[in-house]
């Protein structure tokens, strides 16, 4: 912890009995080097304390105080401008010099605590977008799930019963209707591959086991799969480095892109390109979709950077 923390965490009694501390030294000094000597920057240290610390009210009080204490032993020593006319101007300088430095003081601890509040209100803000996005993630994961162990299973179940219905038809000669139950059969499976596909885009957890780089080609050939589009991965990432939150995120930005493109773009042909090297992470998804302009665009170019924390 830094010493201003430190000494704020100071009761300000004890701050306060500092600060006087302070000024008595600075007026024993002040008294021993006579007037000569000008040690206003020594008498503003107590000042400029007890504002940060205490308030811009103990601020002026200190700075009152230290002009008191600064005519006194100047006066003492035979300050010759204090002995002449010219105490007009210079006890009115000298206090206003120190209740700038209060005034001064306080507009700075002001402004810290206003930076304080809006850095604390963005650490909150991120706090929240972290819990909302886990909040997302542990749904999708439970819906993901879901289908995975329920309906998938239950389409599994159809298809082997759809299958032996096939087998019984055809040891009964039932041509027609086994080829029907033959149908069913091919929907079924499709069915399952497909249910399959989107409990994988729900829950990716092949991203911590494969790597991104597999996570991604494997994204690629689901969506071919699934849309009856082409869609490649073109990865360069063997040195990268990054950790399994910052990998989902991108598997996450790469879903989310592609779906815009196949939904909105009516794309037909989509790649994925991902460059990484160190810290530094680039990914860029190409379709030959409408993009967001109203008119069509033969590409349409999505880049992200990221840079890794150390």
């Amino acid at each position: 912890m830094s010493f201003p923390k430190r000494f704020a965490r100071q009761p300000r009694v004890l701050i306060v009995a500092e600060a006087l501390a302070v000024l008595g030294v600075t007026a024993v000094l002040d008294l021993m080097t006579s007037y000569r000597i000008r040690l206003l920057p020594f008498y503003a240290v107590p000042i400029f304390a007890l504002t940060w610390f205490c308030g811009r009210k103990w601020g002026i009080a200190a700075a009152l105080l230290c002009a008191v204490v600064w005519w006194s032993v100047n006066w003492s020593t035979g300050d010759p401008d204090l002995h002449s006319a010219i105490a007009a101007w210079e006890v009115p300088r000298h206090v206003g010099f120190f209740l700038i430095v209060a005034l001064v003081g306080a507009a700075l601890r002001t402004k810290s605590d206003m930076a304080a509040q809006r850095i604390a209100l963005l650490e909150h803000s991120q706090r929240l977008e972290r819990e909302i996005v886990n909040i997302s993630e542990t749904e999708q994961r439970r819906i993901g799930q879901d289908l995975h162990d329920g309906l998938c299973q239950y389409l599994a179940g159809l298809t082997c019963s759809a299958t032996s219905l096939r087998d019984d038809l055809q040891e009964l000669h039932l041509h027609a209707d086994a080829n029907a139950a033959g149908e069913l059969v091919k929907l079924l499976q499709d069915a399952v591959v497909q249910t399959r596909d989107l409990a994988r885009k729900l829950v990716p957890a092949h991203v911590s086991r494969l790597g991104l780089v597999l996570a991604l080609e494997s994204l690629a050939q689901s969506v071919t799969r699934l849309h009856g589009i082409t869609c490649k991965c073109r990865c360069h990432a063997s040195s990268a480095n990054w950790d399994e939150h910052t990998a989902m995120h991108l598997y996450r930005i790469a879903q989310e892109a592609i779906n815009n493109a196949t939904r909105h773009g009516k794309a037909r042909n989509i790649c994925l390109f991902l460059n990484a090297a160190g810290r530094s992470i680039r990914l860029r998804v190409v379709d030959d979709g409408t993009g967001i302009s109203e008119s069509p665009r033969k590409e349409w170019d999505w880049t992200l950077c990221v840079t890794a924390p150390a």
